[in-house]
């Protein structure tokens, strides 16, 4: 006896999940939010958190804990979806995720990188299932734009 075994769309896997995807902004400069090249879509790099003052840049790992730095790398996580379906019309056509870069702007000492993205891995995955997963490098910066904590990019493989 076979089992028939139902597909859920990441769609249908968001909503599961009770989650919205937020608005896809228009890049501050001369770059496109994504750019897709055959069957490759690259996503640019988006930062969390959204903060207009940056006057003073608080450091993971001195004013920020790995644990909130790992929230701010789901977040960024949900806008890298939402430019994916902003790009592909439907994230069906998302065949995998290919490679994911995590930036983390940290104190020197810091050593949690890769658990800070796996807030961004771990989401891909709960969306994707194991078309989520990926290759990945995680690594430490002495700053980022707009004094974001976290900026993660992507390269997905879109099917036709």
């Amino acid at each position: 006896m076979t089992i028939a075994t139902k597909t859920i769309t990441p769609e249908q896997r968001l909503a599961q999940l009770g989650i919205v995807l937020p608005a896809v902004s228009v890049p501050r400069g001369n770059f496109d939010a994504y750019v897709l090249d055959g069957g490759l879509l690259y996503l640019s790099g988006k930062g969390s958190p959204l903060r207009e003052d940056v006057a003073i840049v608080p450091k993971v790992g001195r004013e920020i804990t790995a644990e909130e730095a790992r929230q701010h790398a789901r977040t960024v996580g949900l806008h890298l979806i939402a430019t994916m379906q902003a790009a592909l019309g439907n994230l069906s056509r998302v065949r995998r995720v290919v490679k994911v870069l995590g930036m983390v702007n940290a104190t020197p000492d810091f050593m949690q990188h890769t658990e800070v993205v796996n807030g961004c891995s771990d989401l891909l995955v709960e969306v994707f299932g194991d078309a989520g997963r990926h290759a990945r490098s995680a690594v430490g910066v002495g700053s980022l734009p707009r004094g974001f904590a976290v900026e993660i990019e992507a390269i997905v493989s879109v099917k036709d």
